[in-house]
């Protein structure tokens, strides 16, 4: 009887030793972005870095365009719960739940590639702050770039803030909402991948967008003439991991996640080419039936630049908590 026994806890172990050499650990990666999108792009390449560098340790997968049915207003809720071992997050999605991230860079306020640059630094610390409170650990950032927002519409172009007065705007963030409201503008959030069918059905009559991103959407297919209005730095995706994880994550996997994190920001903290993108994006949706009529006229895109800025201290000064003071340094490090 004593000898079955040792048997069986030999073969046991066998078994264990044997499992453990051939099964490695998977993470799964919620990207909530397109396939189509540059960003994932590159995501993709972050993701083969960190797998190349592990070997047969453990796998990282992504998941793109939200196919883990994870929202991307929820990711403070479910990452630290462990629904996902890593996730892509974007602080302006978030205000619902972090109202102090939402408003760390409003979207419009800073204008030039040169200030953006300035205020990157200053972004990056807070935003590793503000996620180490929600249990989340900031293991990585992908830049966004200097975008141009224009104004596509579905039946008409609209070429000034007072014929938008007429229409039903889509727009994608808060502070958005509030600046066009006190423009005289109706304007309401509508997800990205619920855009198209709100076009087509009349749920709204334009959409804010940037061109560089329109076809990733399909919506030259809705929308067939746009006008610029404004130009957009937005603060860098968060690629984030539950900080308890983390913090129980074996240095090799960390020391593999932390290289291809660096090398990720630095392939896409380049801001150089995105004009030339810009314009590249147009020509391309002109071909593609799309209508580009004249820039809105610079009095209203000075007066959009003036009422978000004043919207971003309103906002921030709502939100309270460390809001008011993560505007104060961000402005610091525009020399404001």
């Amino acid at each position: 009887m004593k000898k079955l026994i040792k048997i069986i806890i030999v073969n046991t172990a066998i078994v264990a030793a044997t499992m453990s050499s051939v099964v490695a650990e998977e993470w799964r990666f919620n990207n909530f972005l397109p396939e189509t999108r540059p960003e994932t792009a590159e995501l993709e390449k972050f993701v083969q870095d960190v797998n190349n560098a592990l070997g047969e340790k453990s796998e990282l997968k992504i998941y793109s365009g939200g196919s883990l049915g994870l929202p991307n207003t929820d990711a403070l809720r479910f990452l630290p719960k462990g629904a996902v071992e890593m996730s892509l997050l974007w602080a302006n999605y978030l205000g619902r739940d972090a109202p102090a991230l939402s408003s760390v860079v409003v979207q419009g306020t800073i204008g030039s590639i040169e200030e953006f640059e300035k205020a990157i630094p200053a972004v990056r610390e807070i935003y590793e702050e503000e996620f180490n409170d929600w249990g989340v650990s900031s293991v990585g950032y992908v830049a966004i770039p200097m975008l141009s927002v224009s104004v596509f519409c579905r039946d008409e172009p609209v070429r000034t803030i007072n014929a938008l007065k007429s229409k039903k705007l889509r727009v994608w963030a808060r502070d958005q909402v509030e600046t066009f409201k006190r423009l005289g503008v109706a304007a309401q959030i509508i997800p990205q991948e619920e855009m198209y069918v709100a076009l087509k059905t009349g749920v709204v009559d334009c959409a804010l967008y940037p061109a560089l991103y329109a076809h990733t959407v399909s919506l030259q297919e809705v929308a067939k003439h746009a006008s610029f209005l404004y130009p957009m730095a937005s603060g860098p995706y968060v690629i984030g991991v539950a900080s308890d994880r983390w913090a129980d994550t074996d240095e090799a996997t960390k020391a593999a996640i932390a290289s291809a994190a660096n090398d990720l920001w630095d392939r896409t903290n380049q801001y150089e080419d995105d004009f030339e993108r810009e314009l590249a994006a147009r020509e391309k949706l002109g071909t593609q039936g799309v209508t580009w009529g004249e820039d809105f006229p610079q009095e209203d895109r000075d007066l959009f630049v003036a009422s978000v800025t004043e919207i971003w201290k309103e906002l921030a000064d709502e939100a309270g908590g460390n809001a008011p003071a993560y505007r104060e340094r961000v402005l610091t490090a525009l020399g404001r």
